[in-house]
């Protein structure tokens, strides 16, 4: 069993009741939480996923349905994985940053680049993989190959040059239906899923790359691991302890990383009881201590290392944390030594 993220299950109850079908009846027939279908952090089983959209597929008669709801789903429900590949220098860059961290939005599957299968000069294939012994479901993988295409397009603001897409089922919807939605010659029943492309493609630089904002995102990616994602407070906590001293600590930057509304994750911080401003006084207050106890820099460079523009805010904050100076904590902790 490999668990994904609930993210782009709201298209999918959209796509489905659009078509006269109940979403949540398919949804308990899956074995897949109903809550699932309504928010994006869930963590549900990939089989059940996969399993929901084969239900519904067959149940409306609609066996195009994996590629609607591929239509219908956009960039941003990769949470602050897709903040880290818009700010990505090039699209080689953003490929690498989604293999590196897609376990943040899937545990076992993966994006990387492989050779080409037909040997071709100047081809590369992006290649998605569904974890080792499963075998991909046709709606799930129709779905998932759509998402891919179109996120590449997003990227690059359009065409990019796609050869052909290879898909290991044979077709489950008309042909046509695959042309139309590629606009590229489809081939079934392969032994890999991925787009092939032009190798000139991971050269191609993205416009519009905000470095601040991307070095914000990875530093929250790279503070996750293979467990279940972290509250709303430990989140903005990961992004506020790595940006500290190099990076955005305002609220607005570490909402755009973190892919909310300002006021949204305001609303978030208070249904946990806290504030953005509480948790980021805490970090300050952990980072002060670790360089006065550890360190023997200078306390103006302890002062700009914690966000703070002069050294009388950091002794003024030192008396209300500690009751002390900061030269007081530092003569304390050397005493211990």
């Amino acid at each position: 069993m490999s668990l994904v993220r609930s993210a782009g299950l709201q298209k999918f109850r959209w796509s489905v009741e659009g078509l006269g079908g109940d979403a949540e009846a398919y949804a308990r027939k899956a074995g897949l939480p109903v809550e699932a279908l309504d928010t994006d952090e869930l963590l549900v089983e990939d089989s059940a996923l996969a399993a929901v959209l084969e239900i519904a597929a067959a149940d409306l008669g609609c066996p195009d349905l994996g590629l609607r709801v591929g239509e219908a789903q956009n960039f941003s429900m990769l949470g602050p994985l897709s903040v880290a590949i818009q700010n990505s220098p090039s699209i080689g860059d953003a490929i690498e940053c989604t293999s590196r961290y897609m376990f943040v939005h899937a545990r076992d599957l993966s994006v990387s680049l492989v050779d080409d299968p037909d040997e071709a000069r100047g081809v590369v294939g992006l290649r998605y993989s569904f974890g080792e012994g499963v075998r991909p479901l046709p709606q799930a993988t129709d779905m998932t190959m759509l998402f891919v295409h179109r996120a590449v397009m997003f990227l690059v603001g359009g065409g990019y040059g796609l050869l052909s897409v290879d898909l290991p089922h044979q077709p489950v919807a008309p042909r046509s239906r695959y042309k139309e939605a590629f606009g590229a010659r489809v081939r079934f029943g392969r032994d890999s899923a991925l787009l092939r492309v032009p190798s000139t493609l991971l050269s191609r630089p993205l416009d519009g790359v905000d470095e601040t904002v991307r070095r914000l995102a990875l530093a929250f990616l790279s503070h996750q691991s293979h467990e279940a994602g972290p509250v709303v407070a430990a989140k903005v906590r990961a992004v506020l302890d790595h940006s500290l001293g190099t990076g955005s600590t305002e609220l607005v930057d570490v909402a755009w990383v973190l892919v909310v509304h300002p006021r949204t994750l305001q609303r978030q911080l208070a249904e946990e009881g806290e504030s953005f401003a509480s948790i980021l006084d805490g970090v300050r207050r952990a980072r002060a201590r670790t360089y006065l106890t550890t360190t023997d820099m200078p306390l103006a460079q302890v002062s700009n290392l914690v966000g703070f523009a002069e050294q009388a805010v950091l002794t003024r904050c030192a008396r209300r944390w500690w009751g002390r100076t900061p030269t007081a904590v530092r003569r304390e902790a050397r005493a211990k030594r």
